[in-house]
């Protein structure tokens, strides 16, 4: 089967040859040295201009009840009742709240680390914590676009503003309107001085800075058995960076005594309203008793009254309690049907002393706290602020049954105290009808004043624990920032420098040499056909295409000593004495080739005659100043024309001769196919030793083949870095099929190389060959690429 190009790159695409790879490297190391300097030297300018970012981080204990850590211990039953949602304030909840896009708002407004202040230096700006000078915005706009502005101090206290939308001068601490920001006003600050006059300002909008801030900010819980929260923090500058850190743990906190403090606050209030209520009707019985007294003349009530007043005293008492619990109940179910109260927390110090009743309370307020946490970063027709509303309506209405079960039965209490109380009443028969009177008014005061102590008692114990709330977490490690920067690393950058030095030259050899469709080396040849090399010629750095003539001891001469070697193997018998030169297209050396080739072999005491037999383009006879106004066509044509007179002697050498191939004929294969020139090959043959023909390019015209049947050998050109890697199909299919006899491929204009058996130096490595330029055959252009001189090989 034969191999043809594209099997060949097929096998190259499956493995990159790692050895080849650096043997190519190493022929560009000079590049290489400079490339790893240059991307050093940027890597050093990067380290030297960027503006480093410190890591600040903290840590937050929370009281995580369901983790064992709260005060109030696992054993608490709302922990049983909390269910699904969480009634319990759990870490990975406070983590989420400090995450939260509201919070980092409250620390943007509070520090108004909106606008951020910078002192302009010589390549770069440095950001300032303490700035001198201070903007305040008077009057923002609808939407504040991000803005920067340069300014500078001037005399008598004007400054100098440029934006890309305002170049003006204005005066110190006087508003000016400030495109896309608003009304605004620069005031010097007075506990800092000015250090220079030159500062810029960044200004952006609350929400765009929040965003960016968020970005920096990292919340976690490492550790999901203990109650730690990790924080930590990205900012340029140290101190500021764990003030904004510092801040924002300083309003979670705030956030969560405001919650607690919700609850007290909603207590006394409707604790003082009930004692406003009450201490009105207090009032009104004692203005009562007083009057019935100085209308009766009561002054004192006779023993059997008193003996009434003692019987029912006990009554009187429990009465009181019950009246107390009934107007306290029915106070918060009065409350509870209010709409307006729908979304806030219930006083919880007045419930009764029902255990049921306050879990269910305590888990109502939970609910709605979290509620209202949760509306924070999200809107109320989220799923899980509806699922919280589910929950709250469902505590709701269980507090509204649990107040009716509860009214119930405290009014059948108070109706069986009423009828003992009338019982006791019916046995004194003989107690004067105003002192009866008297004794009704005097209970109705002792419940009242009961109620009222009740009240007061409740309110000063809220108070008292609205003093004492403390929130549930706290800071053990306070924020700090590291010592040394987490960006940009210098060890990295500088390895990634390095690395970067060294990948991107020879990324860029890697690639020239994957797009590369050129013949660059030996194996490209091997590894596309079968046949052989047998010359390699290196390229010429002088202007004489006689190489071996004027320099018969240098390393080309040697070259072609060592192809004529090789042909001496080729030549079985004394008539084989034809070759043939060809290639795939113009500009490969043949002409090059066969005048040293021809010179080489007369050297060797041989008679050696060159026949130019390019009838479309000759340039033989023109690189030998040779006149080509009679020559092979001429003996094709005309009859009289004898061989003796188309053969010139080369003053080169004596045994050296040409047949020109004169004037270009309109019909260059019909001359070669015709008998004359058949007669005239098979007459020279029997008066020369050898016979070198320089034929058109084969993978352009068919000339080459026509002649084929006349040459004992064919001598396939190809050029480094100029012949195509898929013209050796042609070689190859020559060979296959025998179209031509004894095939051998020389190889011209070979590059030296540094490393040894790499290319084509084989011992010869010493910068010497072939380099002319002949053009294409025709028209085409023969210009090398941008990319070709940028990789192009140094001279030795």
């Amino acid at each position: 089967m034969n191999r043809t190009v594209e099997e060949s790159i097929s096998n190259e695409e499956s493995g990159l040859d790692l050895k080849k790879l650096a043997l190519q490297a190493l022929n560009y190391w000079h590049w290489i040295v400079i490339s790893v300097i240059i991307c050093l030297a940027l890597s050093f300018l990067y380290m030297r201009y960027k503006t480093p970012s410190y890591s600040i981080s903290a840590k937050v204990l929370v009281n995580d009840e369901k983790k064992g850590g709260g005060i109030m211990g696992s054993g608490d039953l709302l922990g049983d009742l909390g269910g699904l949602l969480g009634g319990k304030s759990t870490v990975d909840n406070e983590a989420e709240i400090l995450k939260t896009r509201y919070l980092m708002q409250q620390v943007v407004e509070d520090l108004k680390l909106n606008i951020t202040y910078y002192r302009q230096g010589a390549i770069k700006r440095v950001e300032l914590y303490k700035s001198p000078i201070e903007l305040s915005i008077v009057s923002p706009a609808d939407t504040i676009k991000t803005t920067d502005i340069d300014l500078k101090f001037l005399a008598n206290n004007r400054i100098s503003i440029n934006s890309d939308e305002i170049d003006t001068v204005v005066m110190l601490n006087k508003s000016f309107f400030l495109p896309e920001v608003g009304v605004v006003k620069i005031f010097q600050s007075p506990n800092l001085p000015r250090e220079v006059d030159s500062y810029s300002i960044n200004i952006k909008s609350v929400d765009t800075k929040v965003a960016d801030l968020m970005d920096k900010l990292n919340v976690e819980v490492k550790n999901k058995l203990i109650t730690i929260i990790d924080l930590s923090f990205e900012y340029p500058l140290q101190k500021k960076g764990e003030d904004i850190l510092n801040k924002l743990i300083f309003n979670y906190v705030q956030g969560n005594l405001k919650d607690k403090n919700e609850v007290a606050d909603s207590t006394i209030k409707f604790i003082q309203n009930r004692l406003s209520f009450i201490g009105g009707e207090l009032g009104d019985l004692e203005g009562n008793i007083q009057g019935f007294k100085q209308r009766n003349n009561l002054a004192d009530m006779s023993e059997q009254s008193k003996l009434l007043v003692q019987t029912t005293t006990q009554y009187v008492n429990e009465l009181a309690k019950v009246e107390t619990q009934i107007s306290i109940l029915e106070s918060l179910e009065a409350y509870l049907k209010d709409d307006t109260n729908n979304k806030r927390v219930l006083p919880s110090s007045l419930t009764p002393a029902d255990m049921t009743f306050n879990a269910a309370v305590q888990k109502y307020n939970e609910l709605t706290l979290e509620r209202a946490k949760q509306l924070i970063g999200v809107t109320e027709n989220n799923p899980s602020i509806v699922l919280f509303d589910k929950e709250i309506a469902n505590a709701r209405a269980d507090i509204q049954a649990n107040i009716g079960s509860t009214l119930n039965g405290l009014i059948i209490t108070r109706n069986r105290l009423k009828d003992q109380m009338r019982k006791a009443e019916s046995q004194v028969q003989e107690v004067p009808q105003i002192e009866r009177n008297y004794l009704n008014l005097a209970r109705q005061q002792q419940i009242k004043q009961e109620l009222y102590i009740f009240l007061m008692q409740k309110s000063e114990e809220t108070a008292i624990s609205k003093t004492s709330n403390i929130a549930n977490s706290k800071t053990i490690d306070p924020p700090k920032a590291a010592v040394k920067p987490i960006s940009p690393k210098r060890n990295f950058v500088y390895l990634l420098g390095l690395v970067a030095g060294f990948a991107i030259p020879i990324g860029l050899i890697y690639l020239r040499h994957t797009l590369n469709n050129k013949i660059e080396t030996k194996d490209d040849i091997i590894n596309a056909t079968r046949v052989p090399v047998v010359g390699e010629i290196s390229r010429n750095e002088e202007n004489d295409s006689l190489v071996v003539a004027n320099s018969s001891r240098s390393a080309i001469s040697e070259q072609f000593r060592a192809l004529r070697t090789n042909l001496s193997f080729f030549f079985k018998s004394a008539d084989e004495k034809v070759i043939l030169l060809t290639s795939s297209m113009s500009g490969e050396g043949k002409s090059f080739v066969t005048i040293n080739l021809g010179n080489i072999l007369a050297l060797s005491d041989k008679k050696v005659l060159l026949m130019e037999l390019d009838l479309r383009k000759p340039g033989l006879s023109a690189k030998l100043n040779i006149p080509n106004n009679v020559g092979f066509t001429n003996f094709i044509i005309d009859q009289k024309v004898a061989i003796s007179d188309i053969i010139k002697p080369l003053p080169l050498n004596d045994n050296l001769f040409i047949v020109s191939s004169g004037p270009v004929p309109p019909n260059p294969a019909e001359m070669l196919l015709s008998d004359r020139a058949s007669y005239l090959i098979n007459t020279l043959k029997e008066q020369f030793d050898f016979i070198i023909i320089d034929a058109p390019p084969v993978g352009i015209v068919t000339d080459a083949q026509l002649i084929a049947p006349h040459a004992d050998m064919c001598l396939y050109l190809v050029r480094q870095n100029y012949t195509h890697k898929d013209q050796l199909n042609i070689v190859e299919d020559l060979h296959s099929n025998n179209k031509m006899k004894a095939i051998g491929i020389v190889v011209n204009d070979i590059q030296a190389t540094k490393g040894y058996g790499y290319g084509y130096g084989y011992g010869y490595g010493y910068g010497y060959g072939y380099g002319y330029g002949y053009g294409n055959y025709g028209s085409e252009s023969n210009k090398k690429s941008l990319f070709a001189k940028l990789f192009k090989r140094s001279k030795s």
